[in-house]
């Protein structure tokens, strides 16, 4: 079985590239943003518990998170493996998944960290804005998240190098020459 983490700041590239290693290892893509609106439509305990934080303005704390993640993985054991893409964001998070991926008989098998300059970051955001009108890619917003990026998801990379599973990777460029960069990583590993 193969576990993917696909990380990098808003912006690197994580959605296409996970598309991109999804169809060529046949894996699941996990995201966190579309398990949460899967179980707030299904009206499920977790989804419910979630939907009221919220509305309230709250974050879904990583019990919650952790909790939907351990529901998919157990419901989807015939897959190859997994794209965790955008989870996890905390080394709290980090750790409670390695733990879960052991109860299924499994582990992280690669980190896949994407790496894009903060002024690509900012111009890629910008564009998507303009293509798709996304109120949230605005400049302010764009800092903020990259700030919370750098504070809290990084130190993921650290966590998953003391284990010999991270592995860095330059995010710039053409789509298919990133995608390659991923490829021969994933190729090489176990």
């Amino acid at each position: 079985m193969i576990n993917l983490i696909l990380f990098g700041a808003p912006g690197s590239g994580k959605g296409t590239q996970s598309a991109h290693l999804v169809d060529r290892y046949h894996l699941m893509h996990v995201s966190t943003g579309e398990i949460l609106r899967q179980e707030i439509k299904a009206e499920t305990e977790l989804g419910l518990r979630a939907k009221a934080l919220i509305e309230a303005g709250h974050l879904v704390p990583d019990e919650v998170i952790i909790s939907m993640m351990e529901d998919l993985v157990a419901s989807h054991n015939e897959v190859k493996g997994f794209v965790f893409d955008g989870f996890p964001r905390t080394v709290a998070q980090a750790e409670a998944l390695d733990q879960l991926l052991q109860r299924h008989n499994g582990k992280v098998s690669a980190v896949l960290e994407l790496n894009v300059p903060d002024e690509m970051v900012i111009e890629r955001l910008l564009l998507r804005k303009e293509k798709e009108g996304r109120s949230d890619d605005n400049l302010e917003t764009i800092n903020n998240r990259l700030n919370v990026y750098r504070t809290q998801t990084a130190p993921i990379a650290a966590y998953y190098a003391r284990q010999g599973t991270h592995y860095s990777v330059d995010g710039t460029g053409e789509v298919k020459e990133i995608s390659e960069r991923l490829f021969q990583i994933v190729d090489k590993l176990d």
